[in-house]
């Protein structure tokens, strides 16, 4: 078969091809790439909130002595949430990137939905093992005998609460924070992995207030969601699985509060 030929041997214009995916925007420099997650750490957004907090009139006090205010740890807690995902999407958008891009990739959300569903009978798993084993060989890293967040549960309305400030503040507002952070990580500062290590004690610590023992839980399992979100690009995932894990923790407590 004879090849085509055509006029003055140019084949004709089509048009133009297909564009070219749009570089990612390279992000912030170093020194800023630091300062941001020094802001969205947790730490200088739940100072900034509780002095706040302080100056409208709602401690930290309970009704009994070293008890904390259920109506205190949950306008901390949202309130939070509020000021710290709002820096998250300036630092964002303020160097070009896209928080949907960035935090959800390209992935479609009704599979990893289900992956995070699925994967919260095993979280509990693995927390409830790492729990038994560290009081089994380390007995002393129980130090708080009373998990004073599962204290605040005295009604069905109390559960209710602190059941959507577990899903908004713990499965939504940290795997958020999570997924920033490791992302500055990767652009400026040593990797995402390198990040993911730095970013899990310092998630653990964050707890020490629920005892040792759960501080190096919830750093665990912080890393476990991270390393979902580095390899998945998607936080719909790890967000599930951690909302999930913090609504089945809340439900246990209920339980057991209700048959003392």
């Amino acid at each position: 078969m004879a090849p085509l030929e055509f006029p003055e041997g140019n084949p004709p214009d089509l048009g133009p091809g297909p564009a070219a995916p749009a570089p990612q925007p390279p992000g912030p420099g170093r020194a800023a790439a630091l300062l941001e997650v020094g802001l969205c750490s947790g730490f200088p957004t739940q100072l900034a909130v509780a002095a706040g907090l302080v100056l409208a009139g709602i401690t930290s006090a309970g009704g009994s002595a070293g008890a904390l205010s259920l109506e205190y740890v949950v306008a901390l807690s949202l309130a939070d949430t509020v000021l710290l995902v709002g820096l998250i999407v300036f630092f964002l958008r303020r160097h070009g990137e896209q928080p949907a891009a960035v935090l959800l990739g390209g992935r479609l959300h009704l599979p990893e939905l289900r992956l995070g569903l699925l994967l919260v009978p095993a979280v509990f798993v693995f927390a409830t093992a790492t729990l038994w084993l560290l009081h089994t060989v380390w007995p002393a890293v129980a130090n708080v005998p009373d998990n004073p967040i599962e204290a605040l549960i005295r009604s069905p309305r109390d559960a209710l609460i602190l059941l959507v400030v577990a899903v908004v503040a713990g499965g939504i507002r940290e795997e958020v924070q999570r997924a920033f952070i490791l992302r500055r990580f990767e652009q400026r500062l040593g990797g995402g992995w390198f990040g993911l290590a730095v970013f899990s004690i310092a998630f653990g610590l964050g707890h020490y207030v629920q005892g040792w023992d759960a501080a190096i839980v919830t750093a665990l399992l912080g890393a476990l969601w991270g390393a979902l979100f580095l390899l998945r690009r998607s936080v719909v995932a790890a967000m599930v699985s951690h909302a999930g894990f913090n609504a089945t923790e809340i439900m246990i407590a209920f339980a057991a509060a209700a048959t003392v």
